[in-house]
């Protein structure tokens, strides 16, 4: 493990000196054997902060071919009234503070994809408090930027941005404020303009809404690796550990 890390990152100016004392903390330790094939996924954080778990990944996993960054995705369950679950998918919520269009381009993408292993049929909405064009602010067309660019690279999703929350859920509102879309009125997948907005918004959902929330998931990196709060309890640990089995 000294070996490869030290070669992974040679040049960063790793040494072998630098490398032991890393390769014995658990979430590097981890990480490592995700790396060298041993493990196929890795679940961490119940004892170390989401940039303790994130900062290994990176450094030994890596970003997939083509991503920036690494961002972040809940998924949110609760029961329907038809007996199914309903199952929602939310970003970036843990991870990027102030991210860039492409990022948030990025984290669309990587939400629409995990959405689907959880039996999503990916509607992608990208947020703001404007609605195609109806508010105008740098933030708004940092959105409808993140907008286009997810549209371009990916061709085949429902995509639609910006959309104001409203206009994403609610068909009365949609067939006001954009009629024809076919993601407005209908989004189960959204996406966040920053981790303000992000971070409260699951956590409406899950204190007000009653959804179960499940994450942060990981996406973008070259592997499965998933992060729990500090503050997670058992059910948590269970829940996240059966999510980062199924994604690897």
């Amino acid at each position: 493990m000294v070996d490869l890390f030290v070669e992974l990152r040679k040049n960063k100016g790793m040494t072998r000196e630098k490398a032991i004392p890393l390769m014995k903390q658990p979430n590097y330790f981890g990480t490592m054997l995700v790396k060298m094939g041993i493990a196929d996924s890795l679940l961490g954080g119940a004892t170390y902060s989401t940039a303790d778990t994130v900062r290994p990944a990176l450094q030994i996993i890596k970003t997939k071919p083509g991503y920036s960054s690494v961002s972040s995705c809940f998924i949110l369950v609760r029961p329907s009234a038809s007996g199914e679950n309903e199952v929602l998918a939310f970003g970036d919520c843990a991870i990027n503070i102030h991210p860039t269009a492409e990022q948030i381009a990025e984290t669309g993408i990587e939400c629409a994809d995990c959405g689907k292993i959880f039996g999503i049929d990916p509607k992608v909405a990208f947020l703001s408090f404007s609605t195609l064009g109806s508010g105008k602010d740098p933030d708004v067309d940092k959105m409808r930027e993140a907008t286009r660019m997810a549209k371009e690279r990916r061709p085949d999703l429902a995509i639609e941005g910006e959309l104001q929350f409203d206009a994403a859920v609610s068909p009365a509102v949609a067939r006001t404020k954009c009629p024809g879309s076919k993601v407005a009125g209908h989004a189960n997948v959204f996406v966040f303009p920053d981790i303000n907005a992000g971070n409260i918004g699951y956590k409406i959902a899950q204190r007000l809404g009653q959804f179960d929330a499940y994450g942060p998931i990981l996406n973008g990196l070259n592997a499965p690796i998933n992060d729990l709060s500090r503050g997670c309890n058992g059910m948590e640990v269970y829940s996240m550990a059966i999510i980062t089995a199924a994604l690897a």
